[in-house]
């Protein structure tokens, strides 16, 4: 069993949209029973929330399921719990690597990092430009290619 975490600022707007996305291209995979999925913030302001209305709107758009999520905030045990840490933006890499400190963990990088054509490193945050769209097209191409390196150690 592979377990991936998506990891953002306030757990309502891209790391909620990564888990909802990633989940959907896992059971289209048949993989469901392979792979699980789940999403953090680094952030306390939005715990037991469900994800933003913008975020519900593109996912809903896209036939995208989210329900049952709530915001929560990354953990100690999350680091050592996941195979992959899959972080929005350099300011959460900085973080889980701050909360790391010499532990060993699950492999850390940006979701960016599986979108090599891209020319921005980090996946903008709605929460403050309103482009959801953006977002839903980046996070959506990363998510692919994410899956595909997953299936590789699989």
């Amino acid at each position: 069993m592979k377990r991936v975490l998506f990891v953002c600022l306030g757990n309502i707007c891209r790391s909620p949209m990564a888990e909802a996305i990633f989940r959907k291209k896992v059971a289209e995979q048949g993989l469901s029973d392979t792979i699980t999925i789940d999403s953090a913030g680094t952030g306390n302001w939005h715990v037991g929330k469900p994800p933003h209305e913008g975020t519900r709107s593109i996912l809903d758009d896209y036939q995208v399921s989210y329900s049952g999520m709530k915001a929560r905030q990354v953990i100690q045990e999350d680091l050592q719990s996941f195979d992959y840490i899959i972080a929005m933006d350099a300011e959460n890499i900085g973080v889980l690597r701050s909360m790391a400190g010499h532990q060993k963990t699950g492999e850390i990088a940006r979701l960016l990092d599986f979108l090599p054509e891209s020319d921005i490193a980090d996946v903008p945050d709605p929460y403050y430009t309103g482009n959801f769209e953006e977002v839903y097209e980046l996070v959506n191409a990363s998510c692919d290619n994410l899956l595909d390196y997953i299936k590789k150690s699989l």
